[in-house]
């Protein structure tokens, strides 16, 4: 299969084993916009000037998703913020990714009704365990938080955005938590990419856990109200 973008990955991350969706919408949606992002930062594609993204290279990656993001913030008329895009991106996206990993084999669609009248579709591995490539994400990402020294950049994205999610606390209760908080601190800071493209990552993830925690607050509100 070709190889997982971030998207992928984070997707696989946020659902379980018998293909539920851990995360709950919209901070799937969210998470695999800022995905997207992230991946065309690590490409060279974007960055941010003046607290807006930029296009610094308009030539396609090669993935659908990416390219379609990467054609639609070239397009804009207007330069926009981060969390801007992280809205306009999410429509439609977990389907598209969900998509291309069932395509791939990785999951499977299940579809079915719940009490026999609300809708629900999951996506369990066809072999009913953990998928090898999401065991190898989570064993990498674990890796890096449980060691010292550098970490590549797309793990140290991919860690910064399960962050931004609360997928951390999830994926690193085997360690220490002292040494989890101070290794965070420590990907999210080394040196292992320039300093624009770890702009755009850090204002990314930002607009990431600024969206989803604005979704939930409301969300806790309408319950309130009603």
């Amino acid at each position: 299969m070709p190889p997982l973008t971030l998207a992928h990955e984070l997707a696989l991350l946020g659902y379980d084993d018998a293909g539920v969706n851990r995360l709950g919408r919209p901070a799937l949606d969210y998470g695999l916009a800022g995905a997207l992002l992230l991946e065309l930062a690590l490409a060279g594609r974007i960055e941010v000037a003046d607290g807006r993204l930029v296009v610094t290279d308009p030539t396609p990656v090669g993935q659908r998703q990416l390219d379609d993001a990467l054609a639609r913030i070239s397009a804009d008329g207007k330069r926009r913020p981060p969390k801007d895009w992280i809205g306009r991106l999410a429509k439609d996206l977990p389907e598209q990714v969900l998509d291309g990993l069932v395509t791939a084999g990785v999951l499977h669609r299940e579809s079915d009704r719940v009490l026999w009248v609300f809708p629900r579709t999951r996506y369990p591995s066809p072999a009913g365990a953990e998928p090898e490539v999401e065991a190898r994400a989570r064993q990498r990402m674990v890796a890096a938080v449980a060691a010292d020294g550098p970490v590549d950049g797309r793990t140290a994205a991919l860690i910064g955005l399960a962050k931004a999610l609360g997928l951390d606390r999830r994926l690193f209760a085997g360690l220490p938590k002292p040494q989890v908080e101070r290794r965070l601190v420590e990907i999210a800071a080394a040196g292992w990419a320039s300093e624009a493209t770890r702009k755009a990552i850090e204002q990314t993830q930002a607009a990431v856990l600024l969206a989803t925690t604005t979704a939930a607050t409301a969300a806790i509100v309408t319950t309130a109200v009603s």
